[in-house]
């Protein structure tokens, strides 16, 4: 079993909201930088946001403003509040957890990862 569990994803209409969760399975998040990325049919693997251990975060461009990143220690959960989806935003979505306790680049780190949750935006 993968020590990432991604939950939350489903069909949503445009302009709708979906709360995904990573949840540490056997593996503690407290420590280090998480992130959120998502990947759709035919294109690349494109990083959304990521949050510190100190809980300072950062966003992708296409996202910032309309995806929020929190985390709860106590829980061993990463949420990604994911606000006014759109078509664009259908894909599978990741989190994965950086052996640093900041932040990297989104092309680099990020080595252990979850499986995925599917996210359809469609009317």
């Amino acid at each position: 079993q993968s020590p990432l569990v991604e939950s939350g994803g489903g069909l949503v209409q445009p302009g709708g909201s979906l709360r995904l969760s990573c949840v540490g399975s056997g593996f503690t998040l407290k420590p280090y930088a998480v992130g959120w990325f998502r990947q759709a049919p035919g294109k690349e693997r494109e990083g959304l946001a990521c949050i510190s251990r100190g809980g300072y975060d950062n966003y992708a461009p296409q996202v910032k403003g309309r995806f929020t990143i929190s985390r709860d220690d106590a829980a061993n959960t990463v949420n990604l509040q994911m606000d006014d989806l759109k078509p664009d935003d259908t894909a599978v979505y990741t989190c994965a957890v950086d052996r640093d306790s900041r932040c990297p680049p989104f092309h680099v780190g990020f080595e252990t990862r979850g499986q995925g949750t599917q996210v359809t935006v469609s009317s």
